[in-house]
């Protein structure tokens, strides 16, 4: 492809950013970065009813952390500015005007009272109402009135829309990068309003009308988009700017996990996981969780997202950032919805937390530790946790001794030849000058041999006196970490009141 690749994510600032809107800013960034080309930010806030406070920057941070870069755009700059959309009114206020001299658009002053009896009528005929070809006729607009009217009308404050004048009969296809072919005839299509009544423009206009002077060169986005693709490859003709038009891929939605419609914010919080990159509190004070904060790994999170749609066609499921640049086309990416499927976005954690080295781990997470101790707890549960706050919290419970014990492991093998044993292994504790897992090990082993016991009759028992469980990581690592003399005390206190 001669052209360059420019891409661009373009989230309107209501909120946090959800998920889908993650995937989506992924899907543009693997894109732009497998073929060399740029990925932009703008920001769509032209619908000032909706606008949130803090949003914007909530979704610059979620990217950074995510470790998708902006080449150009908000917080970056470029040649393009600027890149919101609030900032760009007089843009597109020109760019209506040259529809409305090209007859492509038109004004139209009709009240919500008078387009609300319109549909009230058409109801009650059993039919729907559209402002088209076949009702602007009978509506009151520059079409409808003279040019004397609609300059008084202007000039009186009068408040008005400027909508699109959709071609009657026009045949309208385009070629979806992921769905192919799209036809649609324009008879279906109402005339869209461009130009809201505050001044400010329509998504519509907005989004063509930069994605043109942006000289972006593939629209990526969610499928719910897909309805008014038709209507974007129109407003492109009417600029005359066909030809130039970006290449369109319509995502496939993020499924609730039963895979029965889309992925809400209820969803996620009746399933008790996120559902945002990062923590967000709303304007009110609530607080909602966030990927990050719950304990998810950014490149986990990354690579779980990379297969809600797509897959590299190999048995392949662990990927870097760069490997997923390297294998990614828009091409293997499903049409059909993806389920938001929690438990692997937890499997994924885990297989990067396991990558990571014990001393990493330590460092960031068990910080209040000493560094050779803190190593060794991460050695002894890194393999059984799905979070790295779940290390921190099983490290906290080590030195906690034991207030009760596993009753089913009491009863079947709190017997007299544990009870032995155990005796004569705290006894020879005191003794032992270095008290690391092998030197605890050989040691239980020296006295079972004394006593002919096997280990394998002893050492639920011997867990359950030195932590209370009957299951756990490498015991003899885990005494080791405890200490000599809070292993003693332990096996003292089971002894006597067991």
């Amino acid at each position: 492809m001669s052209q360059e690749v420019r891409v661009r994510f373009a989230p309107s600032p209501t909120g946090p950013l959800h998920i889908g809107g993650v995937r989506t800013a992924l899907y543009n960034y693997l894109l732009a970065k497998k073929l060399g080309g740029k990925m932009l930010l703008r920001i769509e806030d032209t619908d000032q009813n909706r606008f949130v406070a803090g949003a914007e920057q909530y979704i610059i941070d979620s990217l950074q952390w995510l470790g998708i870069k902006i080449d150009e755009g908000v917080g970056v700059g470029g040649p393009h500015e600027p890149y919101r959309q609030s900032e760009r009114s007089a843009i597109y206020q020109e760019h209506a005007q040259i529809l409305l001299d090209a007859g492509k658009a038109y004004y139209a002053f009709d009240t919500s009272e008078e387009l609300d009896a319109m549909r009230a009528t058409f109801e009650s005929q059993g039919s729907a109402f559209q402002y088209n070809a076949v009702t602007r006729t009978r509506l009151k607009n520059s079409l409808t009135l003279s040019e004397e009217e609609v300059k008084a009308k202007i000039e009186a404050g009068e408040p008005y829309v400027i909508r699109l004048k959709v071609p009657a009969k026009e045949e309208i296809r385009f070629k979806d990068l992921i769905r192919d072919w799209v036809h649609v005839h324009s008879s279906t299509i109402d005339d869209k309003v461009l130009m809201k009544s505050d001044g400010l423009p329509t998504y519509h206009l907005a989004n063509v009308v930069d994605d043109h002077l942006m000289n972006i060169s593939h629209v990526i986005r969610g499928e719910e988009w897909l309805p008014s693709a038709p209507l974007h490859v129109m407003l492109y003709r009417a600029f005359g700017w066909e030809n130039t038009m970006p290449q369109f891929a319509h995502l496939p939605l993020l499924l609730k996990p039963e895979g029965n419609g889309k992925l809400s914010k209820r969803d996620a919080e009746m399933g008790g996981f996120p559902i945002f990159p990062l923590e967000w509190t709303n304007p009110e004070g609530i607080k909602s969780i966030g990927f990050r904060e719950e304990g998810y790994l950014k490149e986990a999170l990354i690579n779980f997202l990379a297969f809600l749609g797509w897959n590299p066609g190999t048995e392949q499921e662990i990927f870097s950032l760069e490997e997923l640049t390297q294998a990614f086309s828009l091409e293997r990416i499903n049409k059909s919805g993806a389920k938001f499927d929690i438990n692997k976005a937890k499997w994924y954690n885990e297989q990067y937390l396991r990558q990571q080295t014990d001393e990493a781990l330590a460092a960031q997470y068990l910080t209040e530790f000493e560094s050779d101790k803190a190593v060794k707890i991460v050695h002894l549960f890194k393999e059984r946790v799905t979070f790295p706050q779940q290390i921190v919290s099983e490290a906290n419970a080590l030195f906690i001794a034991p207030t009760s014990y596993d009753q089913a492991v009491i009863a079947s093998k709190w017997n007299d030849d544990a009870k032995k044993a155990i005796t004569a292994f705290k006894e020879a504790l005191p003794a032992l000058e270095n008290f690391v897992a092998d030197e605890i090990k050989h040691t239980l082993s020296a006295e079972l041999e004394k006593l002919g016991i096997k280990m394998g009759k002893v050492m639920q028992a011997l867990r359950v006196a030195v932590t209370g469980a009957g299951a756990g990581p490498d015991l003899m690592l885990l005494m080791e970490i405890i200490g000599k003399d809070a292993v003693i005390q332990r096996l003292d206190t089971a002894l006597t009141t067991l």
